[in-house]
């Protein structure tokens, strides 16, 4: 029924927002079961890429301890799949009524289609999004899938985030914790309110 699958889906976000929370990621937007966040926007960060990847392996996690219903157990629990992508975007609040946040550029049509060709309980990465996470975390493991057609960008390869203790480890230790970052959070109300009539471009650099 309808209102199961937004119970469910209520349940989840409410883990995925946490862990957005976590990381200093911010929460684009939802489409049914999809959920896009976004690291190094709208304040700069060093590590956006770590961010997001540890993002992606407490999602995963989180999501094997909610059940499907509540009322029927039998279903088991939620399978989420994980995709990113780092490249530049254009960002900026649109329109007047309900205003939003929105990011647009191809770096985002490539996050989507990394997740779509990511498999179940995995975190699928472009090139650019591998190479950055080496950069950022040189403690970072990743598995190459060779060569894959993805929609609309021929053949990319793409690599699987290493979801072990130790990769994730070298992750946490490389997030970078200044006063910068700890104030991004308390900030990030007055920048959003601060873009109401311009752009932003990020340049995409790892």
């Amino acid at each position: 029924q309808p209102q199961d699958v937004m119970n469910m889906l209520d349940r989840l976000y409410t883990k995925f927002d946490f862990q957005c929370s976590k990381y200093h990621l911010f929460k684009v937007e939802t489409i049914g079961d999809a959920y896009m966040c976004v690291g190094g926007i709208p304040e700069r960060q060093q590590d956006q890429t770590v961010r997001v990847a540890l993002f992606g392996m407490g999602v995963i996690e989180a999501s094997g301890s909610v059940m499907v219903s509540k009322e029927q157990p039998e279903l088991g629990y939620v399978n989420v799949r994980v995709g990113i992508h780092t490249g530049s975007v254009i960002a900026s609040v649109v329109g007047d009524l309900n205003p939003r946040y929105c990011l647009f550029g191809d770096t985002v049509n490539t996050a989507s289609r990394m997740e779509s060709n990511s498999d179940k309980g995995k975190i699928n990465l472009s090139p650019e999004a591998n190479r950055c996470l080496h950069h950022q975390a040189p403690g970072a493991s990743t598995t190459s899938r060779g060569f894959l057609n993805i929609k609309g960008k021929g053949r990319m390869e793409c690599f699987f985030l290493d979801q072990t203790s130790e990769c994730k480890s070298a992750c946490t230790s490389s997030l970078i914790t200044s006063a910068f970052v700890s104030s991004c959070s308390s900030s990030k109300n007055k920048t959003l309110r601060n873009f109401t009539n311009e752009s932003m471009e990020t340049d995409g650099k790892c």
